[in-house]
């Protein structure tokens, strides 16, 4: 997750952030993060909450995370089960730290690419996903194309789930007509909401 509002700035590569799986096979391991602009992993309470939610669908899963940033929430559903995920970032320093913990996992289930995330989903998925996960940065007009993409695009699976952050509250996003507000709730000044998406509908226009 990153912080709202944030100002651009050049990475300061000399600092790190520190992230804690909080369950699954990979509990309380603890993995540093190149500090970046705006960027921190989803605070341990909302992972928390977030896998309390989700705790029935993540076994077994496909997860995609597009903005993996720090790989706190990538991580935490590898963790619990997730049977297959695939991570993009356009970050070079944040993926080869995301593939350094993954090496240090010996998790060989959990594919990274360094890539932009819009010009990536416009294509072809190779899957569809079970489980997505967004946060990308705010204040940047990103999250609604990237669900137009996912819908439109195939990388859903029928009955999909789709974790959000936000800078604004969910009803205002636009998201997909066929996509079902689950759960929301708000920490700071960030919102977060779980979807799930609807196969019989048809997406708004």
């Amino acid at each position: 997750m990153r912080k709202p509002n944030a100002k651009p700035a050049k990475p300061n590569h000399g600092g790190q952030g520190q992230l804690r799986i909080i369950g699954g096979e990979w509990r309380s391991r603890r993995f540093a993060f190149p500090d970046g602009p705006g960027l921190r992993p989803t605070p341990d309470r909302v992972r928390e909450t977030l896998f309390n939610w989700l705790a029935p669908y993540v076994e077994g899963a496909r997860v995609l995370d597009p903005f993996a940033g720090s790989g706190a929430l990538y991580l935490e559903a590898l963790s619990r089960g997730a049977a297959e995920g695939l991570a993009l970032d356009l970050n070079p320093d944040s993926v080869a730290a995301l593939r350094g913990h993954l090496d240090v996992l010996r998790c060989g289930t959990g594919q990274l690419l360094q890539t932009d995330a819009l010009r990536y989903l416009d294509a072809q998925p190779p899957s569809a996903f079970d489980l997505v996960f967004l946060d990308p940065p705010f204040n940047q007009g990103l999250l609604q194309p990237v669900c137009g993409l996912l819908e439109n695009r195939g990388w859903l699976a029928p009955r999909a789930w789709v974790y959000t952050e936000s800078e604004n509250p969910p009803s205002t996003l636009g998201l997909p007509g066929n996509w079902r507000l689950h759960r929301e709730k708000k920490a700071g000044q960030v919102y977060y909401a779980l979807w799930q998406r609807a196969a019989g509908d048809a997406p708004a226009a």
